[in-house]
């Protein structure tokens, strides 16, 4: 989500410091990632001084998901609900409902400003709510659903960065609305899923907002950045200044298609060209890989071990008569597909108008940034500055749940905790306990000034 100065969105939240145990919890959050590869789910729950701890999280491999799509409902819900119960069973806490990312379903984004005339007089908060009401009504989603509609921040007269415009003056009040639109038939699908799993849906949000909230700065949201989320199907590129997100690409590629790739060349199972990939695979070709050789099977499998079937395990294309390959042929066919997918990822960026001047650093995350040698592979490819995003230290996180691969799910429940205003939905949302800290956010401020107008809408 976008970065709102006075907040404590994603990294600049402060984490309990007190055991879970010594510190009364007011409130609780679930979240599920759905992805292709990986199904997982955390629960995370904040004290009354208004610290978050992680209270447990488990995943399980996924299944009944395609490129961010439910391609089998039934095996789909049973994963979700799987991955919940390792998620509670850990926290020892059950939960009903949880925030859902969306990494598919055809995501775009766009910012949409409008401003109204003030006169020069001081702005009330009936003008606020108007110029929101204005916003809302303007939104044109083109026969997609509208995912999120959130306010940025405010114009005065053109100038930009206005967090709470209440009891300043003006001659126009303007606002920056940050839209993300998804197609609508993927998203009933992926909450009638996680319905189906016998939990409530509180949210679905864009996985990069999600992701954004455990990987990125508020100096970097402000200042401008491109975040790159790797997933197992989908690669989603999405580009942040001026605390927010200007606009986001899909593209219908990710680190299967390594593993696929590895797998074709060498005749060999997908088990076995994932482990492959990422035992011994990297992104960066080294001089000694031509006389290193890397056995495909696994440790409790040979060439001639019966598969489940009872099927002799055939060699390796080009392996020799210990089924072991060359590493210099591995990473040529690494290289090869990152090589196809970073083209796509430049296309995105510049599409974005994050080229030349316009270009920052680029924060790179999701399961499948943790391939050897990506991060400077990127770099070398895009010109421009590269760092691998994880979720910052959360008080209770796992080791194993720290990885670029689960930052996602630690940034929605983090989204789930500041609780941002989205000016798309007819209903109230539930309220909010707001801790000392929050409640003097003006940013907070003006959240409760805009559940309290609901009656626009």
């Amino acid at each position: 989500m976008a970065a709102r100065k006075g907040t404590r969105t994603g990294v600049g939240r402060q984490m309990a410091k007190a055991a879970p145990g010594k510190a009364r919890l007011i409130r609780t959050f679930g979240a599920v990632n759905i992805g292709s590869f990986r199904i997982s789910a955390m629960i995370m729950g904040e004290t009354e001084t208004g610290d978050l701890v992680v209270l447990g999280s488990g995943h399980r491999m996924s299944a009944g998901v395609k490129r961010g799509y439910v391609t089998d409902p039934k095996a789909a819900t049973h994963a979700i609900r799987d991955a919940v119960e390792r998620a509670e069973q850990n926290a020892q806490t059950p939960i009903n409902s949880v925030w859902v990312a969306c990494s598919g379903a055809g995501l775009e984004s766009y910012v949409y400003p409008t401003d109204i005339d003030i006169g020069g007089r001081r702005i009330e908060e009936e003008d606020i709510d108007g110029l929101l009401a204005l916003a809302r009504a303007g939104i044109q989603p083109d026969g997609r659903e509208v995912l999120h509609a959130q306010p940025a921040h405010f114009t005065l007269d053109g100038a930009d960065g206005v967090v709470n415009p209440r009891g300043m003056y003006a001659e126009r009040l303007g606002v920056h609305v940050h839209v993300t639109l998804a197609q609508g038939a993927p998203l009933r699908n992926l909450r009638e899923a996680v319905h189906n799993a016998h939990l409530k849906v509180d949210g679905v949000v864009a996985a990069p907002l999600a992701t954004a909230c455990a990987c990125l700065t508020e100096d970097e949201r402000d200042l401008g950045v491109a975040l790159v989320e790797i997933g197992g199907d989908v690669t989603n590129v999405s580009v942040f200044a001026a605390g927010m997100m200007l606009g986001l690409r899909s593209i219908d590629m990710g680190s299967g298609h390594i593993t696929d790739a590895i797998a074709s060349r060498f005749g060999i199972r997908r088990s076995q060209a994932e482990r492959l990939k990422c035992v011994a695979g990297s992104a960066i070709a080294s001089p000694s890989d031509h006389r290193e050789l890397i056995p495909v099977h696994g440790p409790n499998e040979g060439a001639d071990t019966d598969d489940e079937e009872g099927a002799s395990m055939p060699l390796a294309r080009g392996a020799d008569e210990k089924n072991r390959i060359a590493r210099s042929e591995l990473v040529s066919v690494v290289n090869q597909r990152l090589a196809q997918l970073t083209k796509q990822i430049d296309k995105a960026l510049k599409e974005l108008g994050f080229a030349g001047p316009n270009a920052g650093h680029v924060v790179l995350t999701g399961g499948g940034a943790e391939l050897v040698g990506l991060v400077d592979f990127l770099q070398g490819a895009l010109g421009v500055p590269v760092r691998l995003g994880r979720t910052a230290s959360l008080k209770g996180l796992p080791e194993a749940h720290s990885t670029p691969g689960f930052a996602t799910l630690a940034g929605l429940c983090l989204y789930a905790a500041d609780d941002p205003v989205d000016i798309k939905s007819h209903h109230p949302r539930a309220q909010t306990v707001m801790s000392p800290a929050r409640s003097s956010s003006p940013w907070a401020a003006l959240t409760r000034l805009w559940k309290a107008s609901r009656e626009y809408f």
